[in-house]
């Protein structure tokens, strides 16, 4: 039985290995089968066969026919689908009750204690790093805004500011709500004109058309600036320098500062 790769790779989403997934779909073609048959067919050595068939059987893919010789069969993709969305379901409530856990334990406050002494140790000029792909930039824009207790500035693409207002909506309300200034430069247009007044209450937003910037100070005292275009870049490749010094930020604010005076507020039309 011949299977394509493509569709070998799309089980790993099933939980199983490349082996795993061989023998099960052999299986499933066969309805009822012996180790020896299924290594055949799925081309899988039959010195492994066994183990791989007994892992089937612990995952609740296939059962075991009584019997001489051993036949397997296999339980149907759509029953499957259910057990494998359960599972999926209860180990992610399990580590969220870890997780939750962990949160008031004292292994959390040793492990704050870690880094704390850790980055007094560090020069200013060694809080620098790299982040790599759209995703992982956000999760650190996150984490640095929420560390706010003055203000945030961010400069931003029109597309940028969609996707900050998907991503931070409820970060920016809670540091609104904190005191915290939040103010947003970007070219604004009719596309995004929902968005201005979806945030009138968290930040002020202002229009900025001649200016194409990406960067994000928080507090004056450290700087996520983007290295692409994000209209050139896919989102897997974007990347971003992160800088912790109050001098170079200090510098940054004061530019934006000048920016966001002459810049004007977008007036919606309704």
């Amino acid at each position: 039985m011949i299977v394509k790769k493509d569709f070998l790779k799309k089980l790993k989403d099933f939980g199983l290995n490349t082996y795993e997934s061989k023998l099960w779909t052999a299986l499933l073609s066969r309805g009822v089968s012996t180790a020896g048959e299924l290594s055949d067919i799925a081309n899988v050595p039959r010195s492994r066969s066994y183990d791989v068939l007994e892992s089937l059987e612990k995952k609740g893919f296939i059962v075991m026919k009584l019997g001489k010789p051993i036949k397997y069969i296999a339980v149907p993709p759509e029953e499957i689908v259910f057990r494998v969305k359960r599972k999926i379901e209860e180990e992610s409530k399990a580590q969220m009750l870890t997780l939750d856990e962990l949160k008031n334990s004292d292994i959390l406050d040793e492990l704050k204690l870690l880094h704390k002494n850790g980055v007094e140790l560090i020069e200013p000029g060694d809080l620098t790093g790299v982040i790599k792909g759209r995703n992982n930039l956000y999760n650190h824009l996150e984490a640095t805004m929420k560390s706010a207790t003055k203000s945030v500035s961010i400069f931003t693409t029109k597309e940028g500011l969609l996707r900050k207002f998907d991503a931070f909506k409820v970060v920016f309300k809670k540091l609104a709500e904190k005191g915290v200034q939040i103010r947003i430069a970007a070219p604004i247009d009719e596309d995004v004109s929902s968005i201005v007044v979806s945030l009138k209450d968290s930040a002020e937003v202002k229009n900025l058309l001649d200016v194409k910037a990406r960067y994000c100070i928080v507090d004056g005292k450290e700087v996520t600036f983007m290295l692409l275009d994000d209209a050139d870049v896919h989102p897997s490749y974007d990347c971003a320098v992160w800088i912790n010094t109050p001098f170079f930020a200090k510098s940054l604010q004061s530019q934006f500062d000048a920016l966001w005076n002459i810049a004007e507020v977008k007036l919606i039309k309704r």
